[in-house]
């Protein structure tokens, strides 16, 4: 399997046409345009700036670094630290948490918390510590995690047991430390200096009530910040019939009263979606950007950087039209690029940061030594269908068009296994080999109904999947030796579900659906996206 491995096309028929980023070790998760390396000065980037799902991000600068955190909900490791030197290159470096151990829901036990886990997070530096603070709606918690490693291992210093959605965390000049968070109206309470409870007798007070103020619809995404001297407030509002909007509020007092502007109002390129939630950093040179993401249909939420100026004290995003460009030029040149989506041979001790796990994993049940170049991944409960699946493994699609594709040795499955690859979401596409007594089949899926199956002989086959954004349309194929690729079933129409509420995934999977006790041994993922828009 692993000369199988040597000669498999890094270039997926399916895209021939197209210009790809094949490298073994992965490919960019960013849109450099890559005109950098004719012209080094004036290298430029094409929003969105990351094409993949990276919701609710929250950036700061700590000297020349910037740093970001993002959601990932029900999947473990949670809660991702990124870090870049351009605004544009971004790379994991670790993640706040490994698990959630709140209820069995976590583990799969009873249910499920698809679409609740970890949310919106507030990224925060101090005297040289890094802080988070993020909530949970199932059950109803919130979290305050330190390092002074970014990089590193993280340390839970509060729990509180409430949900303060969509929070933001400021330390402010005096040392008093508040957070803001949405109830219907924006309220900010004061917490404790050493952060581990609501402080007695602090702030706490409603200080936006978004109907008094002449807005209704929807407010999400509070972004508390202090720059000369001022409070902001960054805000998503959702107007009714119009599209997410980013407003700022600010105040001479954290208690307000504050006064509002609109800060962008603008769907780049995409009809009908707003671009919207996130905040603004500076450079070390005193320039200011914009990061806010935008839904994106079935990749997910995508981030977008733009231009940020100052005018009269407030912060006024996009170009002089107001409008968020589609190109413009890097913050910063000179510095490599950085995989978001990993190709993977196995061949070392550790998972890449760019896995993740649906849930927390049964550790158990997966492992990179019990044969030397592969993940196998074992079964232990039957189940009625991938969503009630343990250890299912997967990564981020990107766009505007990627492809991913495993060797696996199926010789190990048991009757009703079933392992595979697919475009994992609330309704999945699949591309399976499934036992069935003594023989094995390799089928395709389109939410749960069969679409096509062929019978397979061997113990070894390659299967993969291609995805375009464009249409947001995948495609799957199976091979026998890497090189002859034959499509299977109809084209898969991928979406965004709120179910899950994230962007389609690259997922590795087995399970068993009549007996435990099966296992599957995936000899490599392997990696390609387009650098065409």
């Amino acid at each position: 399997m692993k000369k199988l491995m040597k000669t498999i096309p890094v270039v997926a028929s399916l895209l021939l046409c197209l210009t790809l980023s094949a490298q073994a070790a992965g490919s960019s998760g960013n849109d450099d345009n890559r005109d950098g390396r004719v012209q080094p000065n004036a290298s430029t980037f094409t929003n969105p700036v990351i094409y993949a799902d990276v919701p609710d991000p929250d950036i700061i600068r700590v000297g020349s670094d910037f740093y970001m955190v993002s959601t990932t909900m029900h999947l473990m490791p949670g809660a991702p630290i990124m870090h870049s030197k351009d605004l544009v290159s971004w790379e994991i470096i670790s993640y706040v948490f490994d698990e959630i151990k709140d209820s069995p829901l976590y583990d799969l036990d009873g249910g499920n918390v698809y679409g609740q886990g970890q949310w919106a997070t507030s990224l925060r530096y101090r005297e040289g510590k890094f802080y988070v603070f993020f909530a949970t709606n199932r059950p109803q918690k919130s979290y305050i995690y330190a390092t002074d490693n970014p990089a590193g291992k993280w340390e839970k210093l509060a729990e509180f047991d409430r949900n303060y959605h969509d929070a933001s965390l400021l330390f402010d000049d005096d040392g008093r430390v508040y957070l803001s968070y949405v109830e219907g109206q924006i309220k900010i309470v004061e917490l404790s200096s050493d952060l581990t409870g609501i402080k007695t007798g602090g702030l706490n007070a409603s200080v936006i009530d978004g109907k008094a103020q002449g807005y209704g619809g929807l407010f999400e995404g509070t972004h508390l910040n202090k720059y000369n001297g001022k409070y902001y407030i960054f805000i998503i509002w959702w107007p009714r019939g119009g599209i997410r909007t980013q407003l700022c509020f600010r105040s001479d007092r954290i208690e307000g009263p504050y006064e509002s502007k609109v800060m962008l109002s603008d769907t780049l390129d995409l009809q009908g979606h707003g671009v919207a939630q996130g905040g603004v950093v500076d450079m070390e040179d005193g320039r200011w950007f914009g990061f806010l993401f935008q839904d994106h249909g079935a990749v997910g939420r995508v981030p977008v950087l733009m231009p940020c100026r100052w005018e009269d004290g407030w912060p006024v995003l996009g170009d002089r039209n107001g409008k968020v460009p589609k190109t413009m030029e890097k913050p910063a040149h000179g510095y490599p690029e950085a995989p978001l989506v990993v190709s993977d041979d196995f061949d070392t001790g550790n998972l890449a940061l760019c896995w993740q796990w649906n849930h927390n994993p049964d550790n158990r049940l997966w492992s990179l030594a019990e044969r030397e170049g592969y993940m196998r991944l074992r079964t232990e409960k039957v189940v009625e269908n991938i969503f009630q699946a343990r250890n299912i493994l997967s990564q981020r699609t990107e766009g505007p068009r990627c492809s991913g594709a495993i060797g696996m040795d199926v010789s190990q499955m048991k009757s009703g296994d079933v392992a595979g690859l697919g475009a994992y979401c609330a309704e999945p596409g699949l591309i399976s080999v499934v036992a069935d007594d003594s023989a094995k089949f390799v089928v395709m899926t389109d939410r749960g109904e069969e679409k096509s199956r062929v019978a397979l002989t061997g113990s070894t086959v390659c299967l993969r999947m291609d995805c375009d954004f464009t249409t947001d349309r995948a495609s799957f194929y199976y091979s026998l030796d890497g090189e002859r690729w034959t499509p299977l079933g109809a084209e898969f129409r991928m979406i965004y579900n709120l179910a899950h509420f994230m962007g389609n995934r690259f997922a590795i999977y087995n399970y068993a659906t009549k007996q435990p006790g099966g296992y599957v041994d995936i000899d490599f993922f392997h990696y390609t996206k387009t650098l065409i828009k």
